[in-house]
């Protein structure tokens, strides 16, 4: 590991890595690792296979022996040429996150912050969570010893999700409320037991593992940097923290340049892009937010700052799609390309489709969509769909129920 300081996202004082805190002690603002990597030069790390790990040396934790894996990252980047033919596009790719470990791209954070909690010799770990978070969270610690605490909005979370919380041995509280409820419950009670070790977003040693997403986009591409990476926003945590990836690869100079940076929400739970359109320097909390895609109903997300900053350093845009549109990209996805997606996850593909039509994608350039979480999170969606795509109900006894299901293939 490089050397790495937590300073403030804010007004740039340093904190003492060792502290549990997430917060600047001065001003309030959200921390962040900084690496200083002046005068360095890329790690020789092409001979490691592919994976959060390979790129150790730009990870915030001391010791080896510290890590708690489960072999996430190193998922793929699908060339989707029948898809980005029917957007006009000729060089689509997208970037599928449900190929982690527990299906969802919070396992590069959670990998990172576990074996952080380990370090500090934190026994006990918290989250408020939508679901990805919390099923991450529940392998992770399962695998690290420790016990789990998840808090989710009641009757608010998908069913595949909380399946894997419970298989995993972690303990569900219900938050009557929406998520930032139940992430604003967590706060207190990690402010009043200090043993809980809070694992959201808002702790940046997540997000350090999170943006070896943009570190494998990079090395998947020899090096290249895309045009435009396009993302679903919630929390904010994964655009901020891919940004910061594609930031430090070019300070190392193994990348010339950096991509446009898209981030899509939901249309009613879009307080980012509302305030991106606006060309406001702030957000507005949404109270009650709805949206199909759960993962990302989200109201008030505690990265704004940097999802901001990121946005506009890059000279990249936000946008909002409706529920309609976001299922139309689930289905496009899976029957063009083969792969299948939680609707959260296909907010990319519906604002990319968006952004296409107004122009402000060009067919030339190279986009990576991302997609964050795989199908099978929320089987929900199969009531959903219309009835010629769930089958026909038809009972095979004899050689006439052939002849029939003949005549109807």
């Amino acid at each position: 590991m490089w050397h790495y300081t937590l300073q403030c996202f804010e007004c740039q004082r340093e904190s003492p890595t060792r502290e549990a805190g997430f917060r600047c002690k001065t001003c309030g603002g959200l921390l962040e690792a900084k690496f200083d990597l002046a005068g360095r030069r890329k790690p020789s790390w092409d001979r490691r296979h592919l994976s959060v790990w390979k790129y150790r040396e730009l990870l915030p934790i001391e010791r080896e022996e510290s890590i708690i894996s489960l072999a996430e990252g190193g998922t793929g980047l699908h060339r989707c040429q029948r898809l980005g033919r029917k957007l006009g596009l000729r060089k689509l790719y997208v970037k599928n996150e449900g190929e982690n470990p527990t299906g969802s791209f919070k396992d590069r954070g959670m990998t990172v912050a576990i074996s952080k909690a380990k370090e500090l010799g934190k026994k006990k770990v918290l989250c408020a969570s939508t679901g990805n978070t919390a099923a991450s969270l529940a392998a992770y610690s399962a695998r690290a010893g420790m016990e789990c605490i998840v808090l989710v909005p009641k009757g608010k979370v998908a069913g595949g999700k909380l399946l894997q919380v419970t298989m995993h041995g972690a303990r569900i509280i219900q938050v009557k409320g929406d998520f930032d409820k139940a992430f604003a419950t967590a706060l207190e009670l990690a402010d009043r037991r200090r043993e809980l070790y809070l694992m959201n977003s808002l702790n940046p040693y997540r997000l350090e593992g999170q943006k070896t997403l943009a570190f494998e986009i990079s090395d998947q591409l020899d090096s290249k940097t895309p045009d435009t990476v396009i993302l679903p926003v919630g929390n904010g945590g994964n655009i901020s923290a891919s940004w910061k990836g594609f930031t430090e690869f070019q300070q190392l100079s193994i990348t010339k340049t950096r991509p446009r940076m898209i981030g899509i929400q939901a249309e009613k739970a879009a307080p980012i892009a509302t305030a991106v359109k606006g060309k406001e320097s702030k957000i507005r909390p949404i109270h009650d937010p709805q949206t199909i895609a759960t993962a990302i109903r989200i109201g008030s997300p505690v990265n704004w700052p940097k999802v901001l900053k990121a946005i506009k350093e890059s000279k990249g845009t936000a946008e909002t799609v409706t529920d309609l549109e976001i299922l139309q990209a689930q289905r496009d996805l899976a029957t063009l390309e083969g792969i299948f997606v939680e609707p959260a996850s296909a907010t990319s593909i519906a604002g990319l489709k968006k952004l296409r039509a107004s122009g402000k994608v060009d067919p030339s350039e190279t986009v990576i969509c991302v997609t964050t979480g795989h199908g099978l999170k929320d089987p929900s969606v199969l009531e959903r769909l219309p009835k010629s795509r769930t089958g026909y109900n038809l009972e095979i006894t004899d050689r006439s129920d052939l002849d029939a299901l003949e005549r109807i293939l």
